[in-house]
């Protein structure tokens, strides 16, 4: 054989034939063709050498001395180590019962002698080609199996990253909410004192309303996993979006003082009043951009909230909510601009990604790089898009469009204004259980309900819950689901398994502090009635107790127009943002008359100035108008001056 066809070798053979003849033919014949031949001429040395020497097919004889090539076969294919070699006989014998038992016994072929050199060259290379392409089945297999079992390793991986995850997000849930449920709880109670003065109260009310936006930035930042995988959805509800941005103007404003900042809010006059979008998702985008623009605004700057109609929407564009298609849309558009330190032009590109904050926001050690990643995803969900033009050392601007539909006032649902004070007379006296392992929450639903003319219990575990479940027999038990010594849920099972089956049943109710909405089918499961997710208004414990228990209340009316305060209440007093627009649109002189007659409390003449405007400028002579009859000059005041500034 020569160097080249030993490099071209297509194959090693073994040939077994007593013969030496036939051998050496075979071999002569199959060598010039580039495989690489051994020959042996018995049966025994045909097993030996197949062991050694792992031949990828053997030509083999039937007709042998001591050992034939039935039996030789026979032994190759209950040996591993040969089992697989594929075995074709040469023979003389020419019999069909021949032929059936050389494929009984593992041979995958049969070519009778006298044969014809090209018949065996294509039952071998036939053979062959059969072995390559099993051999890379069986390889790819091998590697398949290899990837299944990397696949697993990295979803186990996977499944133990979320389940850590998970966790961390409940304990996280458990640890914010705790305390906000004190904070939140606490300001309720606080309220109710008659002896409180205006100022006081209205301190309150901004710590509530500070607790609550706090609360749904934990909220969203809990729920950034569930956004990342598109399980958070557009909740469309109607809404006063003039009440929204005036409430996020007084938010602010105490901020924007504290740095001698200029906070204006402007609005086009075409913008609706009451639309129809994600109030949510809306407000926190807002929150977001200005939090984030007062941050970055040095003292003596100024920051601005423009709102306007960018345009109608042909009802065939509607992707936002596929069961309003056909109902009329705007495109509305907010700019929230300042003159901040600005924006590297190399950073615009990633401000977007998750945890990713620019050079000034590592410096000032605030936040958590999450803001503008929640504000992008939720524009986009609500069916918009978010840019920003920014120069360093300038100022920069966000702008963000929001598709909505149009609303109308008696589809906005209005907080009530009325508080529950007491206990309607000739009801039993209710025993409620309040079972906390955190002190403050105990203290807080005793503040809220012992007042009321409930009576109170506390227990810290759920030990002592059933404990004195059975020596006192509340009407109604809060309970905590999450406690050491025993949870709430070990506790609710205790107590049923104890209950008698004819029996009054102890109304449950947990109280948790989990994020996952699916935890209620659990907490239900356990024995529990129903849930309150913390941190609670107490007007939900009223009417969870109003439901289970059939209590009948008290209740004290709210004002509905304070004098001075709760302007967001106010039905005919519009906020600062919808005459910001309307009033720079007029002449300066006019202004400063109106101005100067409102300084001078000169009613009458502000009255003759607005009917002067009352043709060309209808929307703001009315406002004004009401501003009139509820005696603000005061305020008109404050509006005309900020509009000559």
């Amino acid at each position: 054989m020569t160097k080249n066809q030993i490099e071209e070798n297509k194959g090693n053979i073994l040939i077994v034939d007593d013969t030496p003849e036939n051998l050496q033919v075979l071999s002569a014949t199959l060598s010039d063709r580039g495989y690489k031949v051994r020959g042996v001429i018995n049966g025994k040395m045909a097993i030996r050498a197949a062991r050694s020497g792992s031949p990828d097919l053997i030509l083999l004889d039937i007709k042998m001395p001591e050992m034939d090539g039935y039996e030789v076969c026979t032994q190759l294919k209950e040996d591993p180590k040969t089992s697989e070699i594929p075995v074709i006989f040469i023979s003389a014998l020419d019999e069909v019962l021949d032929k059936v038992t050389a494929f009984q016994v593992g041979g995958v072929d049969y070519v009778t002698k006298p044969f014809h050199v090209a018949e065996v060259l294509a039952r071998i290379e036939h053979q062959l080609t059969i072995q390559r392409l099993k051999k890379q089945l069986l390889d790819r297999n091998t590697e398949l199996q290899q990837e299944i079992i990397e696949r697993k390793k990295a979803e186990e991986a996977a499944a133990a990253a979320s389940l850590a995850k998970s966790q961390f997000v409940a304990n996280m849930s458990h640890e914010l909410r705790t305390p906000l449920n004190a904070i939140l709880g606490f300001t309720q109670v606080m309220s109710r004192d008659s002896l409180l003065g205006h100022e006081n109260l209205e301190n309150l009310r901004i710590i509530n309303r500070s607790g609550q936006h706090l609360l749904e930035l934990i909220n969203d930042v809990l729920d950034l996993s569930k956004i990342e995988a598109g399980i958070i959805g557009l909740d469309e509800r109607s809404f006063d979006l003039y009440q929204l941005l005036d409430t996020l103007e007084e938010m602010f404003q105490i901020k924007a003082e504290t740095k001698n900042l200029q906070l204006r809010f402007s609005m086009q006059a075409n913008v609706p009043q009451y639309i129809k979008t994600d109030e949510k998702k809306l407000r926190v985008c807002l929150i977001n951009l200005l939090g984030n623009a007062i941050k970055f605004t040095g003292n003596g700057g100024s920051i601005w909230l423009r709102a306007s109609v960018e345009g109608k929407l042909q009802p065939a564009e509607s992707e936002i909510d596929p069961n309003s298609r056909g109902a009329e849309q705007y495109l509305i558009l907010f700019e929230v601009e300042d003159t901040g330190v600005g924006i590297v032009a190399a950073e615009i590109d990633t401000l977007f990604d998750a945890f990713v904050q620019t050079e000034a926001g590592k410096q000032a050690a605030d936040g958590t790089g999450l803001g503008l990643t929640i504000t992008k995803k939720y524009v986009e969900i609500m069916g918009g898009k978010i840019g920003l033009e920014s120069i360093l050392g300038e100022g920069t601007s966000f702008k963000f469009n929001i598709r909505v539909f149009p609303a109308i006032s008696s589809e906005i649902t209005v907080a009530t204004l009325q508080r529950v004070i007491g206990l309607e007379p000739d009801q039993p006296v209710y025993r409620i259980l309040a079972v906390d392992d955190n002190q403050e929450n105990r203290l807080l639903l005793v503040k809220m309900l012992q007042p009321i003319g409930f009576e109170l219990r506390e227990a810290e575990n759920g030990l002592q819950a059933v404990e004195l479940w059975e020596s006192w027999q509340p009407d109604l038990i809060w309970l905590d689901t999450r406690m050491p010594v025993m949870d709430g849920f070990e506790a609710v099972r205790q107590i049923r398994a104890k209950e008698k089956p004819t029996g009054r049943q102890t109304v449950i109710i947990a109280l948790t502090a989990s994020t996952f909405e699916e935890r209620k089918g659990e907490i239900i499961t356990a024995g529990c009635d129903d849930f309150v997710r913390k941190p609670f208004q107490e007007q939900i414990l009223f009417d969870k107790m109003a439901c289970y228990l059939e209590v009948r209340y008290l209740y004290q009316e709210l004002p509905r127009l304070p004098v001075g305060a709760l302007r967001r209440y106010c039905v005919n007093e519009k906020p600062d943002s919808f005459f910001g627009g309307l009033l720079a649109q007029m002449p300066q002189s006019w202004v400063q008359e109106l101005y100067d007659a409102a300084n001078d409390v000169n009613e009458e003449l502000a009255i003759q100035l607005v009917d002067r405007i009352w043709e060309s400028h209808p929307t703001l002579a009315e406002a004004l108008k009401d501003l009139l009859a509820d005696y603000r000059l005061d305020k008109i005041m404050d509006l005309t001056q900020s509009t000559l500034k």
